[in-house]
């Protein structure tokens, strides 16, 4: 353990050094805040040089069990730290508070706790927008690139984090390249939406804001009322493109960028998928509020095109009130937040992947009805999936469901009525932001109390974690010699 709280020392130096950044934008913009990050950064390194001098006799390599525990003790000693700056900057929010904004941010979740967006200081609001970029393709995969820099291997960590059932796959013979190229892909499709977000009117804060957060499908605003703010098509077109982006496998990205052409994206079965099932319910969905005299089509679509790409890629946006639109389509976009992300994408849920494996097992299944003696192996992209691959997915998914259940009741015996509850919990452990409720797009996460803020943070790392690597924690089995 020693050896473990070692290394979090020095991530945790070298997270503090991100508060460099947001220094910057206070300076430019002249908002006041500088202090507020100067004095974070001294805590955080201060705090880091501590432990880094408690614990640097027990260097040692690390091994697979360890990176379990020390993926669950980075986000958790990132969000401490990157709570610092709400806290100093106002000084009234609790520390469940302030940590619930920076696990949010850092999971890119998107939910939020702060009232009066749009009056914020430029560099707390950047703040913001930066923990969700950082956080988008993890941290842990950032940190892999680096901790050989450090004199630490950095596999097992990149296993344990790494989203999706399959993590054995690499872009590059070495673990520090493939996190280098993933960067380099997603750096790039980010400066791209903030330069397009740019020429579409928005300010330089706002385009970068935003750009962070779509990318990352964080879903965090600079103002109160999120992209509705705004009430421009191309803005909304560019983020849902970017959302888009976002929600599809970087390393897909990463190929047909090396191969200069799209037939990766065509040879990627989750791509597909996740790209008919937007939009076949983006039209349905249309249609359903057209039917009912919500909007007009045209209007209908364009709201639903915005609004379901965002919750059901796991981001957080919002044009419009959609908790106001018949119960039916707000619950199709939480469900849809579920499945539609795929593995190896900045976003949270079960993943496009194992749906497919699940889907087609449950085909296999009720084919062997009337053919007991019948093989039929489940394939993803022409590749058989191994048997223990598919064991491993059905225990996720119960284990998924079952934390939905648990955490649902833990906010309902506490008080919160049951839409908000089961909601709160969907978008948390999803990693997609407001709910419906009391929790919902025109309003934020401010009115729960504080049992109930940490249950949804519990979810957040959770979901973010997918599940398994923070509940092995809990084993007998993990901890025996």
């Amino acid at each position: 353990m020693l050896a473990i709280l070692y290394v979090l020392s020095k991530l945790i130096m070298l997270f503090s050094c991100t508060f460099l950044a947001p220094a910057l934008v206070s300076i430019l913009y002249r908002d006041g805040a500088l202090d507020t990050f100067v004095t974070a950064a001294v805590a955080g390194l201060a705090i880091g040089l501590t432990l880094w001098s408690a614990t640097r006799r027990y260097q040692r390599e690390l091994k697979p069990r360890d990176g379990f525990i020390l993926v669950t003790t980075l986000w958790v000693g990132f969000a401490i730290t990157a709570s610092f700056p709400f806290m100093l900057a106002r000084p009234d929010m609790p520390f469940s508070h302030a940590f619930f904004e920076a696990m949010s941010g850092l999971t890119t979740t998107g939910s939020t706790v702060i009232s009066g967006l749009d009056t914020l200081p430029a560099s707390l609001n950047f703040w913001r927008h930066f923990l969700n970029w950082m956080g988008g393709m993890g941290i842990i995969v950032l940190a892999v690139a680096i901790l050989p820099i450090l004199g630490i291997g950095g596999m097992q960590l990149y296993k344990a984090e790494t989203p999706g059932p399959m993590k054995d796959s690499k872009l590059a013979p070495r673990i520090t390249e493939t996190a280098k190229n993933l960067w380099l892909v997603y750096s790039g499709w980010t400066l791209a939406v903030a330069l397009a977000l740019k020429a579409a009117g928005l300010s330089w804060l706002d385009a970068v804001c935003h750009a962070f957060a779509a990318l990352s499908l964080g879903g965090f605003s600079t103002r109160d009322s999120s992209v509705g703010a705004f009430d421009s098509l191309p803005v909304e077109l560019i983020l849902s493109f970017g959302m888009i982006v976002g929600a599809m496998n970087f390393a897909t990205h990463f190929l047909a960028l090396r191969q200069r052409s799209l037939r990766a994206y065509l040879r990627d079965p989750e791509a597909k998928a996740m790209l008919w099932l937007l939009l076949g319910s983006i039209l349905a969905m249309s249609v359903y509020l057209w039917a009912h005299h919500v909007y007009d089509f045209p209007t209908a679509l364009r709201h639903v095109s915005f609004n379901l790409i965002s919750i059901a890629t796991d981001s957080g946006f919002a044009s419009v009130d959609y908790a106001r639109w018949p119960i039916f389509v707000p619950l199709w976009m939480l469900f849809l937040s579920s499945i539609t992300a795929c593995s190896g994408s900045t976003g949270g849920g079960i993943k496009m992947v194992r749906t497919l494996m699940l889907s087609k097992q449950s085909v296999n299944e009720m084919t062997r009805l009337l053919h007991p003696a019948a093989v039929r192996p489940v394939k993803i992209g022409g590749k058989v999936v191994p048997q223990d691959v598919m064991l491993s997915v059905m225990g996720f998914i119960f284990v998924y469901c079952m934390c939905i259940v648990i955490l649902s009741f833990a906010l309902i015996a506490s008080g919160l009525d049951f839409l908000s509850a089961f909601t709160a919990v969907i978008a948390s452990i999803n990693n997609a932001g407001p709910g419906l409720g009391v929790v919902g797009p025109a309003s934020n996460y401010a009115s729960l109390s504080d049992f109930q803020i940490w249950i949804c943070s519990l979810a957040m790392l959770l979901g973010r974690l997918e599940v398994f690597t923070l509940l092995i924690l809990f084993t007998p089995a993990f901890w025996r010699k």
